[in-house]
C-alpha cells in the first residue's frame, strides 16, 4: 500500500521502517526533518510538510506526541485536507479517548476514516513488530486495517472510536503501579545486601515476572535512563486516566499513588526513560541506591 507515516520518532521511525521491508511505499513526514530522512536509506520517501506526506495516501499512520500536535497536524498544517476522499487515519499516538472521538467525527465529515491504535512495547517492541495495539474503530475499518497493523505487532479490536486510546491508559495504570513496585523491590535487595539482578533473574518465570521487571529492572541497576518512553509523556496518559476514574467517582489509591510519584518525577526527569522512577524513590531513602554506576541521562534538550 501507499502509506503516508507522519512522526519518526523513537516508536515511529522502527514501525515505519518494518513497513517498508514488509513491501509497503511509505512517504514519511516529521517535524524534525532529519529524522524522517534517516528512513531514505530503506526506500523511503520523504515529505516536507503533513499535506505532501499524504497526498497520493491510501492509509495514514501516525504516531505524535499529544492531542494538540495530532490535531495541528491532521486539521491545522492540512493533511485531512489533502488526503485523497475515503483515506483511512489511523492514529497511534496515546491520547484521550474524548479527543480520539473528536478528530474521528471531524475526519468522518470530511469524508474520511479513523482508528484510534495506540500501542505498548516500546522501541524494542516497534523494531521486533511485537507491539500491543490497541484499537478503536468499526470492525469493517479495522478488518481492513489489520494486515498493515499486524506488520507492527498484534492488533486486538477493542470497541469503537475512543476505546483502543481507553485501553492505553489502562495498560500505562498497570505499568505505572508496577514500575514503582520493580524501583522499590530492587531497592530493597540492595539494601539487604543482595545483588538485584540477582532478585530479578530469580524471579523470571514467576508470578512476579513482567517486562517491565525484566526490561526496566535492567535499566534501573544499569542507571540507563536514556528515553525509550518519556516520563512526561507517561504522566500525561497518567493523568487522562486520573480524570476518567474521577468522573465515574472512583477511588483507586493505588494509581493514585503511582501518578503522584510519578508526577513528582516530572518535575526533574521529564525527559528521562519512566524506570527513572528509581530515582524518585531513591531520593526518599538516601543514601541507598540501586545501581552502583553514573547516571546515563538525555541530553539537556530531551
Amino acid at each position: 500500500m501507499k502509506i503516508a507515516f507522519l512522526g519518526t520518532g523513537l516508536m515511529g521511525a522502527p514501525m515505519a521502517r518494518r513497513l517498508l521491508q514488509s513491501g509497503h511505499a511509505v512517504t514519511a513526514w516529521n517535524r524534525t526533518k532529519a529524522k524522517a530522512e534517516a528512513l531514505a536509506a530503506d526506500g523511503a520517501a520523504i515529505a516536507d510538510t503533513p499535506a505532501e506526506a499524504v497526498r497520493n495516501a491510501e492509509l495514514v499512520i501516525a504516531i505524535l506526541e499529544n492531542a494538540p500536535v495530532v490535531e495541528s497536524v491532521f486539521f491545522a498544517q492540512g493533511a485531512a485536507a489533502a488526503a485523497p476522499k475515503g483515506t483511512c487515519f489511523i492514529d497511534m499516538s496515546s491520547i484521550a479517548p474524548h479527543f480520539a472521538r473528536s478528530h474521528s467525527e471531524r475526519l468522518a465529515a470530511m469524508g474520511h476514516r479513523h482508528i484510534d491504535a495506540p500501542v505498548s512495547g516500546g522501541p524494542e517492541g516497534a523494531a521486533l513488530g511485537t507491539l500491543a495495539i490497541m484499537a478503536g474503530a468499526t470492525e469493517a475499518d479495522f478488518e481492513q486495517a489489520k494486515p498493515v497493523l499486524s506488520v507492527m505487532g498484534r492488533p486486538t479490536r477493542v470497541g469503537d472510536s475512543g476505546a483502543g486510546q481507553f485501553a492505553k491508559l489502562t495498560s500505562q495504570m498497570i505499568a505505572s503501579t508496577a514500575m514503582t513496585a520493580v524501583a522499590e523491590a530492587l531497592l530493597l535487595a540492595r539494601a539487604e545486601g543482595i545483588d538485584p539482578l540477582r532478585v530479578r533473574e530469580a524471579l523470571r518465570g514467576g508470578f512476579a515476572d513482567s517486562r517491565i521487571l525484566q526490561i526496566h529492572g535492567q535499566r534501573m541497576v544499569e542507571r540507563d535512563f536514556i528515553p525509550g518512553g518519556h516520563v512526561h509523556t507517561f504522566v500525561k496518559d497518567l493523568k487522562a486516566g486520573r480524570q476518567i476514574a474521577d468522573s465515574h467517582n472512583l477511588d483507586l489509591p493505588v494509581t493514585a499513588l503511582a501518578f503522584e510519584l510519578f508526577e513528582q518525577l516530572s518535575h526533574d526527569a521529564g525527559a528521562c526513560d519512566i524506570s527513572a522512577m528509581a530515582l524518585q524513590i531513591e531520593k526518599r531513602n538516601a543514601p541507598t541506591r540501586i545501581g552502583a554506576g553514573n547516571d546515563r541521562l538525555p541530553a539537556p534538550d530531551g
